[in-house]
């Protein structure tokens, strides 16, 4: 899970970074509009988590930015509590709206929805034949059995499952189990894959030669 961070409190972003990577997610954090708007251009993110107070654009320049390029789910994070300024952003096109200071397991929790509203879900969990992913509490079972997953396998494997047979590239998985400050071995989803195959089923995920990989949904 890619998300894109803009937010230029120093601490903050730096806390908030660290706390969405403990939860598996890569971040890109900027501390400018200007940057955030350039890198949402070139890369493909799976949520924002949006400041609208930066120090070179407002924020609502740069959400407006993202309506126009994408439909990429904005979740703004800011200090304005007036109503006015809320219904600004909701209309702007964000998902959802969340005051500082805030609750780090809101956020995450916030953060959840947006993403299943986005891909049309209503449950925290998915189920796909014998496989069953909770997102909330991050666990994984096999045909009524909990699976221990590292946190890039569970990372992989819940966007495989969130675009069941579907065939998602290497360099996308890539993209999205690591940030672009990390180095990443030429065989590092290979070696994932292996390791999920191990533990779930050989079958459930599919080798689609020169692509990459699909989930079955058909395996039962």
């Amino acid at each position: 899970m890619r998300l894109l961070l803009v937010e230029d409190d120093p601490l903050l972003g730096d806390g908030i970074k660290t706390a969405l990577q403990r939860e598996g997610y890569v971040v890109e954090w900027f501390d400018n509009g200007t940057d955030a708007m350039a890198a949402a251009r070139c890369e493909a993110f799976s949520v924002a988590v949006l400041d609208l107070g930066l120090p070179d654009v407002d924020g609502m320049t740069v959400l407006r930015h993202l309506r126009r390029h994408s439909d990429l789910p904005v979740l703004i994070l800011t200090a304005r509590d007036d109503v006015d300024d809320r219904i600004a952003g909701l209309d702007g096109g964000a998902d959802d709206y969340v005051l500082k200071p805030f609750d780090l397991k809101e956020l995450l929790a916030r953060l959840r929805v947006v993403m299943r509203r986005a891909e049309g879900r209503a449950s925290q969990v998915l189920e796909i034949g014998p496989l069953r992913i909770d997102e909330a509490r991050h666990q994984a079972s096999w045909r009524g059995e909990p699976v221990a997953l590292a946190r890039r396998e569970y990372a992989l494997l819940l966007e495989l499952a969130r675009h069941p047979d579907k065939v998602m590239t290497r360099p996308r998985l890539e993209s999205l189990l690591y940030g672009w400050d990390e180095e990443v071995a030429s065989n590092a989803v290979e070696v994932h894959i292996h390791h999920l195959r191990k533990k779930l089923d050989k079958a459930l995920i599919v080798t689609v030669r020169g692509i990459g990989y699909r989930l079955d949904s058909r395996l039962q």
